[in-house]
């Protein structure tokens, strides 16, 4: 089993009180994550200090990965993606749309509405910008804002960040179109029915729009860095980065292609079935398991009262 694996100590307990029938499962909020990629050779990125880290030789595309604060109550130490929650209020106002229409998302997403589908890639392309700085939007169907570090932006990013402007606001207010072909959607995976804190997250890949670098600006993470998807499994692999399986498993389904532009193509291919853990007892042991991805299955003894662990 791999070094780098995140499971909370908590674990073992609350998939026995699940089921035990003494837990009641929470209810997961909708959330979005994006593996933002680049070329190497290209802009790094960075605007001021360690953003701009590059780690390991790739002849593919490198990953922007944030490691999030030890003190944050998820996945605190772990290496992920710019993400988080779906903004309610990104469902109720439909907003200037560039690339496949919200039908055809809807269907790609596995949601029922397109409002549905709006609000998630919304989720998306916002949360990018409130942590990387970066933003997949532009003036017209064809086009991409370029710097967005300045001091008006930054007020901008600071109130969606503080949900005093919602993502829709922001976009009709600068006049601006989210070019949804900019994405792709690329895997669902749903937060275990034991985990007090449940997300519906829906993962996508995009590329470094010309002219935009990231930026240091998320307050969730206390380091960002470019990193070669191969190198990244590997430090993994080698207990050298704490991550969770869905970010695994998308960096290992990202190392086949050559350039940026070569896995946003294949995202269209990507199964988008969700992805839920499963916990089973199996005679003197609790049986943690992701279906379709044996690499993750964990053997907890039954009468352990702790453990998990990196």
């Amino acid at each position: 089993m791999s070094q780098g694996q995140w499971y909370p100590p908590e674990w073992p307990d609350r998939i026995r009180a699940l089921a035990a029938g003494e837990l009641t499962a929470a209810a997961p909020r909708r959330a979005a994550t994006v593996m933002l990629l680049r070329d190497p050779g290209t802009e790094s990125g960075a605007a001021g200090g360690v953003p701009g880290a590059v780690t390991g030789s790739a002849t593919g595309p490198l990953v922007h990965m944030l490691r999030r604060r030890t003190s944050m109550a998820f996945a605190g130490g772990a290496y992920a993606y710019p993400g988080g929650g779906v903004d309610p209020r990104d469902d109720d106002r439909l907003i200037g749309w560039a690339g496949p229409p919200l039908e055809q998302w809807a269907a790609r997403l596995g949601v029922a509405t397109v409002t549905e589908a709006q609000a998630v890639v919304c989720a998306a392309v916002r949360e990018t910008f409130e942590e990387a700085g970066v933003l997949l939007a532009g003036p017209t169907a064809g086009s991409v804002v370029g710097d967005t570090t300045g001091d008006d932006w930054e007020a901008d990013r600071e109130a969606l960040v503080a949900r005093d402007l919602s993502f829709a606001e922001f976009l009709d207010r600068r006049g601006l179109v989210l070019r949804s072909d900019l994405l792709g959607a690329w895997a669902r995976w749903i937060t275990p029915e034991f985990e007090p804190r449940r997300y519906d997250t829906w993962f996508f890949v995009a590329a470094l729009p010309e002219g935009q670098r990231t930026r240091d600006v998320s307050t969730e993470a206390d380091r960002t860095e470019w990193i070669a998807p191969a190198e990244a499994a590997r430090r993994y692999d080698a207990g050298e980065l704490l991550m969770m399986p869905p970010t695994v498993t998308t960096l290992r389904a990202l190392t086949p292609y050559g350039t940026a532009a070569e896995a946003l193509g294949a995202a269209e291919d990507q199964d988008m079935t969700p992805v839920l853990a499963q916990a089973r007892l199996e005679g003197d042991e609790l049986v943690l398991s992701w279906p379709g991805h044996d690499e993750f299955t964990k053997h907890v003894p039954a009468a352990s009262a702790g453990g998990g662990g990196a």
